[in-house]
């Protein structure tokens, strides 16, 4: 089973590749899978401790968690809205 670190080299991969604006994170967990300490939301605080022990800043780590996806989503309604 992968765990939490395999979890967060994903991350880093993907933000060394395109950049922290492009990373967001996401479950799924009633379709089987998970993490090696994340099996359920409850310790979601897990993936933040791993990214703050490989120097994540606070900013980036709530763009990881969320604010990527709104900043998205929120630049398509405002398009939406346009046409």
């Amino acid at each position: 089973m992968p765990t939490v670190a395999d979890c967060v080299d994903h991350i880093d991969y993907v933000k060394n590749l395109v950049g922290i604006d492009y990373v967001g994170i996401g479950s799924d967990f009633d379709g089987g899978g998970g993490l090696e300490g994340c099996t359920d939301v409850s310790e979601f605080p897990n993936i933040t401790a791993e990214m703050l022990e490989r120097g994540y800043t606070e900013e980036e780590i709530g763009k990881v968690w969320g604010g990527n996806f709104f900043r998205v989503f929120n630049a398509v309604e405002k398009m939406a809205k346009h046409d």
